[in-house]
């Protein structure tokens, strides 16, 4: 069952009224960043938590390219206990230096928040992803699943860059999501 669409932003953020496409500070975005290999599909294995992914497990963000050259994004996420499905549609253009890891981000009209991977698989099979400042951060995988050592890494790396990591919230990628696949 669909639920009336909401701004779920899990690989992106919104502080929408604020339109901040910055970084947080003391922190720099991956280089050598290629948009092209991060496009597809990506699983939100955990996050720090904010109303408009309250509840939300499942979450999957989906890229691909725009023919203006921008980026379609279009989140998804359910809540197990009411077998809602939240979407939402985005789009997304890269700002900053070519090649730096840094993109723009739009749910709603002209308010855009910063997207930042701050640390990148060279397969691009994770990524460490923040917004504009330290109450936005993801942790992507290519498969449902990441390697507790690589969890554990970028835990740290976090950690280490000044995210409040006692407070991530661990997704639910299991066998629970498999009928919204």
């Amino acid at each position: 069952m669909l639920r009336p669409l909401r701004p779920l932003i899990p690989t992106l953020l919104l502080p929408a009224l604020a339109a901040c496409t910055g970084l947080p500070d003391g922190t720099r975005a991956v280089t050598g960043f290629e948009l092209d290999r991060y496009l597809g599909r990506w699983y939100e294995i955990a996050r720090l938590d904010h109303a408009f992914e309250e509840g939300l497990d499942c979450v999957t963000a989906d890229y691909a390219r725009r023919e203006d050259g921008g980026v379609r994004v279009i989140n998804r996420g359910v809540d197990l206990a009411a077998g809602e499905v939240d979407v939402a549609e985005g789009k997304a253009y890269p700002v900053g230096a070519p090649g730096e890891g840094r993109l723009k981000v739009s749910f709603f009209g002209p308010f855009y928040a910063g997207y930042n991977v701050l640390a990148l698989a060279d397969d691009y099979a994770w990524a460490l992803v923040a917004g504009p400042d330290r109450d936005y951060l993801w942790l992507l995988s290519r498969t449902p699943e990441l390697p507790a050592a690589t969890y554990r890494d970028l835990v740290e790396r976090a950690a280490a860059l000044d995210f409040p990591v006692e407070t991530l919230i661990e997704v639910a990628q299991g066998e629970a999501c498999a009928p919204w696949r």
